[in-house]
């Protein structure tokens, strides 16, 4: 005979199974987009390429090739001789409401 706690514990594995699967094939779907994504070389066409595309914006593209820092390159403290540049930052800051029932921001 199987006891309720049972039941309950096997029913709450197969929810959590089947949770866990569906954010594990939306997410493998998003890399497969991701690794089947075009790639653009930066040169003079890809302005009117974006400029082109619906939205002005161009979905999961892989951009090759060389760019230049702004100010000065930033250097690996860890790999001698590897250098990187920070194309855009971007800062988000997200309004506060306080909780009253949690009492919290």
């Amino acid at each position: 005979p199987i006891t309720p706690g049972e039941l309950l514990c096997l029913g709450s594995s197969l929810a959590f199974s089947g949770l866990f699967y569906y954010l594990y094939r939306r997410k493998a779907r998003v890399m497969a987009r991701i690794q089947e994504a075009p790639k653009l070389q930066v040169d003079d066409d890809l302005p009117a390429l974006v400029s082109a595309a619906e939205g002005r914006c161009l979905p999961y593209v892989a951009l090759e090739g060389i760019v230049l820092p702004a100010q000065a390159a930033l250097t690996s403290h860890y790999h001698e001789g590897l250098q990187g540049v920070i194309q855009k930052l971007l800062l988000k800051e997200h309004r506060l409401i306080w909780n009253s029932l949690a009492r919290s921001w």
